[in-house]
């Protein structure tokens, strides 16, 4: 058998798209329309929470979330989220996706329904509890990156590969969209049913006391979708490439594939261990995976810093140059509809369909060019929005402001918002796949983390006097949009260590075929090894 293609990973690689394709990009990418949603409904509410918990008697600005609790409430999802990657992403290669995938999905539901609880009433003690679950939250959504990845490109044909991972990932829009409308609804909903003057008006009258249910419902909101999806990811068989070449059940793997395939898989005798099972961060790996890990880490990094430091904190952004008006004129529930309308509206005309664009053309132009397209791009509207910034603030500018803004955003989402994710699932050896993807999504994490961090206090006015409250002053957007680009271009080059994984087999790719081939007979010696697939 060695060097040959096992049967049924073979009837994989050139089976028809069928209906079991469907599903499984269905049942995994609803793990992430849950993961877009509770990641970025809290940018939604984070405004209403300064309002309602942080309010300041006579100030003549509506009262703000304190520097280190923004910075905890928007962060701490993204400590989580890092954690479970690693943990989850390892754990997927030792137990298997399946058992590890029901894990993950359970926690976001749990956590879910708990960010909107809280524990007492103080300020302290709600922040508290909301970064306590949003932590844990954050954990069950990082598993769901590596596992749902892994599982669809394990399921895939060779064909549509890309499409397909890329398509699960592509959910992740829709779930921004889906916050968006959601508190639009609501705040919606609140606003006509209880009317409020705005905060120049009547200060305390201006955050009604039902404006306590709105994050709360929003955030619990996100539950409901993971719950749907709970019982259909239970049935999922064992993917057949960690059956047969991890767990080395080939019984098994041939028939769970006969039953999802609908043809008959014969099962076939292997030599047990013949394979040179290299260990992750030997030597061996290193020289033949060393780079792509370098490579597909650091992009994620780079792209994550600009990406989420846009998305959180689109408000900001749109405040700046004048789409929502000022927080003063406004109640807390029309600051929560503006903002929530605003987010829609980017979400609709750039963000979907960046993601859609991906997945119909990732495996027609492949990914290294839709990648290294992406991050020139990006380049590109981040220099053309910084350098004549004072030019998009003018009122009647605001518009092309708002256009070129959101071409960042398609090109993030038609790039390598979307590549990144695809690739690490697609170039490393099976018994490593989970644990790689899980390395190089939660570097992604932490370039989240620095932009989450790093852009709420560098985006600040230069004149302290201007800055929020609490906050010391920072470079300005106009200077902050500068590092965006400049941290994109370095994303460019960086691409040039990924390899193009289009119309190639897994195992061609992770060079797990190569490794039968050389290893002797009596797999004593292990000298003879290929050189690393470039």
């Amino acid at each position: 058998m060695a060097g040959e293609q096992i049967q049924v990973l073979n009837a994989l690689d050139v089976a028809k798209t069928q209906w079991y394709h469907f599903t499984a990009i269905i049942i995994a990418g609803m793990g992430f329309f849950t993961d877009a949603y509770d990641l970025f409904c809290i940018s939604l509410v984070t405004k209403l929470l300064g309002r309602i918990y942080y309010h300041v008697e006579d100030a003549p600005k509506p009262g703000s979330l304190p520097p280190n609790v923004s910075a905890a409430v928007n962060g701490v999802a993204f400590c989580g989220t890092l954690s479970g990657q690693l943990f989850f992403g390892w754990l997927g290669d030792k137990l298997g996706r399946k058992k590890v995938y029901s894990m993950t999905l359970m926690m976001m539901v749990i956590c879910s329904i708990g960010s909107g609880l809280s524990f007492g009433h103080t300020p302290k003690s709600v922040m508290a509890t909301l970064c306590f679950f949003r932590f844990w939250l954050g954990f069950g959504i990082g598993g769901d990156y590596p596992l749902s990845a892994t599982i669809m490109s394990e399921y895939s044909n060779k064909k549509t590969r890309g499409a397909f991972i890329a398509a699960v990932f592509a959910m992740q829009g829709f779930g921004i969209l889906g916050g968006g409308i959601f508190a639009i609804i609501v705040s919606a909903a609140f606003k006509a049913r209880f009317h409020a003057p705005s905060y120049e008006v009547d200060p305390i009258g201006s955050t009604v006391p039902q404006a306590d249910y709105i994050w709360r419902i929003i955030v619990m909101v996100g539950a409901l979708p993971a719950a749907l999806t709970y019982y259909w990811r239970t049935e999922m068989p064992e993917t057949a490439r960690y059956t047969a070449l991890v767990a080395k059940d080939m019984k098994q793997a041939a028939a769970d594939m006969s039953k999802v395939l609908q043809v008959e898989i014969q099962a076939e005798p292997r030599i047990k261990d013949q394979r040179n099972s290299f260990g992750l961060f030997s030597k061996e790996f290193l020289r033949r995976h060393g780079l792509h890990l370098v490579g597909t880490s650091v992009t994620w990094f780079l792209l994550d810093i600009a990406f989420y430091s846009q998305n959180l904190f689109q408000k900001d952004i749109f405040s700046a140059v004048g789409w929502i008006p000022s927080a003063e004129t406004m109640n807390a529930l029309e600051e929560v509809y503006k903002i929530a309308r605003a987010q829609t509206i980017i979400a609709l005309c750039s963000t979907v369909p960046g993601y859609w664009f991906s997945v119909f053309l990732i495996d027609r132009i492949g990914r290294f060019t839709i990648q290294l397209m992406g991050f020139f791009f990006m380049t590109v509207f981040m220099f053309a929005l910084a350098i004549p910034y004072d030019h998009w603030t003018k009122k009647e500018n605001r518009i092309g402001f708002m256009v070129m803004y959101s071409f960042t955003f398609f090109f993030s989402n038609f790039g390598p918002n979307a590549t990144t994710f695809v690739v690490p699932a697609e170039i490393f050896p099976a018994r490593f796949r989970s644990t790689c993807h899980g390395i190089s999504s939660a570097s992604g994490k932490l370039g989240a983390m620095v932009g989450a961090f790093g852009f709420l206090y560098l985006a600040q006015n230069k004149d302290k006097s201007k800055a929020d409250a609490g906050y010391p002053a920072g470079i300005g957007m106009r200077n902050s949009l500068i590092v965006l680009a400049v941290v994109n271009v370095l994303g460019f080059f960086f691409t040039f260590l990924v390899p193009e994984a289009n119309g190639k087999s897994l195992e061609e790719m992770s060079g797990e075929n190569e490794e039968e081939e050389k290893v002797p007979r009596d797999a004593s010696h292990s000298n003879n090894r290929t050189a690393p697939i470039v």
